[in-house]
């Protein structure tokens, strides 16, 4: 918890010196496609959810920026239970996005990102003792941002972090989510 303060701290005095010119910010919202990778997953399915949140673009320079965001994001997979279904994973994300343009508005995006799991809900049951509470990730994909405020992305989280808290399962299972986005820079 120390280093995550320490690097909030670092980063915002690091931006302090930023001018509102190269300061958006905006909402977005938009489509997962999501399911579980590695270990004994060959018999789960996808799920489709939705995600929501705020984001900020901080300009760099004319090629590169950041956007931090916070974003609420259904997540989960198709159960090979029949009785239980879907099984939704409701995660708070908080990705840290690299944008470069590769010409005036379409950007190549990457970036890490941590998810703090906030509920889960499978047919009757909640799961969400079976599941870690945190979970690490890195996001890679396109975007492109129309000079009115409009924008559209494409991306593609990548988990990193074996989610599975459930003893005596000894496969590992982590998030996969493809996203498809629109938002709105407000200013």
């Amino acid at each position: 918890m120390k280093k995550v303060v320490l690097i909030t701290v670092i980063t915002v005095l690091g931006l302090s010196n930023v001018n509102a010119q190269d300061f958006n910010l905006g909402v977005k919202g938009g489509l997962n496609f999501a399911t579980l990778t590695g270990g004994n997953n060959s018999e789960i399915g996808w799920t489709t959810d939705f995600n929501l949140g705020v984001m900020a673009e901080i300009k760099i320079s004319d090629k590169f920026s950041l956007q931090p965001e916070l974003m609420y994001s259904g997540q989960g997979f198709g159960s090979s239970v029949e009785s239980e279904g879907i099984i939704a994973l409701n995660y708070l994300n908080v990705p840290l996005i690299s944008k470069y343009y590769v010409t005036k508005g379409l950007s190549i995006e990457a970036g890490p990102q941590v998810g703090f799991l906030l509920s889960t809900k499978g047919g009757t049951q909640d799961y969400k003792d079976r599941f870690k509470t945190t979970d690490f990730g890195v996001n890679f994909g396109l975007g492109y941002k129309f000079d009115n405020g409009i924008n559209f992305s494409v991306r593609y989280n990548l988990g990193l972090t074996n989610i599975n808290n459930t003893d005596g399962i000894s496969g590992k299972s982590k998030n996969g989510v493809f996203q498809v986005s629109i938002g709105y820079f407000i200013f």
